[in-house]
């Protein structure tokens, strides 16, 4: 009976050991938490995991491209079976994909492309969200001097947003209705960055700007901050993306014009669910839902997941409520009796 349990408990401590092998490692490299939104993403991407029954593990590269790099090979000597990466500087993390996928480990680009074709790439259309933040600011102000608050110049998600807004746009400025009188980039995303862009702007035109195209909702607060010491937040339609949730109560009080909407719950999930997929020797062109992309600065082939945004305006700041993304309280924060709908 002894040798027999001996048995028993060997085989046990064997297949306990097989299942733990087998459980899949899930390596996040974060390029940093300065925007809200992260944090909901991580939230949605260890719910996916936990759910499919894989493990989690992350690291922040705090704004750093030669971090990332370093940040990217722990997580594999960590164990990681598939990588979902926000990159810093899409061009500087190449080594480390190819890296990588050298190793058989598959990439996820996570809402920022990184061109590789041995590397899979999910985000929500960043173009049609350009088109939507310009869309937006058109409807109110479709003439005058125009300003374009752009995003980080070694995220090719800012191009995109830009190429996005000129499709909208270009006709206008052809014709003349719409004079660009100040157009830059952003470095990191940064808010103080906007603003500091945005007082020059101002200062240069005398204060006669009369839209501001901000392509995510941190620059637009930079700008609208800048607006505001001057007496013109509320006069001057801003547009944003995120949906975040000071962005959403700017909205309600009407100085901020639209925020595009990307559902990061849903971004989250999906890309641990590709994850996964990929983690379990799918093929990138079977994930779920891939699509051919080759929009980027190169042209390259590549597979891709490509969700869709939601403009939000102060007429369906609803959704965002119904939704469960933010609460009526922070949306309507300060926001007087009857004057939004979402709010009453």
């Amino acid at each position: 009976m002894n040798k027999f349990a001996a048995i028993l408990l060997a085989t046990t401590v064997l297949t306990g050991a097989a299942v733990a092998q087998d459980k899949i490692t899930v390596g996040v490299s974060w390029n940093n938490f300065q925007e809200e939104r992260w944090k909901t993403d991580e939230a949605a991407i260890k719910s996916a995991l936990e759910a499919a029954g894989a493990e989690y593990i992350s690291a922040d590269a705090q704004s750093s491209a030669s971090k990332q790099l370093t940040d990217i090979e722990s997580l594999i000597s960590q164990g990681a079976d598939a990588l979902i990466v926000l990159a810093q500087d899409s061009d500087a993390i190449g080594p480390a994909v190819a890296a990588a996928v050298a190793e058989g480990i598959p990439v996820v680009g996570y809402d920022r492309l990184i061109e590789n074709p041995d590397a899979f790439y999910l985000t929500f259309d960043n173009k049609e969200v350009g088109r939507m933040q310009a869309q937006g600011v058109f409807d109110v102000q479709p003439e005058g001097n125009y300003v374009f608050i752009k995003g980080n110049s070694a995220d090719p998600n800012a191009d995109f947003l830009f190429a996005g807004q000129m499709e909208v746009l270009q006709d206008a400025i052809d014709s003349g209705a719409i004079k660009n009188v100040g157009e830059a980039y952003t470095d990191n995303w940064n808010p103080e960055v906007a603003q500091a862009n945005m007082e020059q702007f101002l200062t240069a035109n005398n204060n006669e700007v009369d839209a501001v195209v901000a392509s995510n909702d941190g620059t637009a607060g930079g700008a609208i901050a800048a607006l505001a010491a001057q007496g013109l937040a509320g006069s001057v339609p801003v547009s944003g993306q995120d949906g975040d949730h000071a962005a959403l109560n700017r909205i309600a009080l009407g100085t901020q014009t639209v925020s595009v909407w990307k559902d990061a719950r849903e971004l989250g999930k999906k890309a641990a669910e590709i994850a996964v997929e990929l983690a379990g020797g799918k093929a990138l062109g079977e994930v779920t839902d891939a699509v051919k992309f080759s929009d980027g600065p190169n042209k390259i082939e590549m597979n891709a997941v490509l969700l869709p945004p939601v403009p939000i305006t102060r007429d369906n700041l609803n959704v965002v409520i119904d939704a469960g993304w933010v609460s009526k309280d922070v949306v309507c924060q300060g926001v007087a009796a009857g004057t939004v709908a979402a709010c009453d």
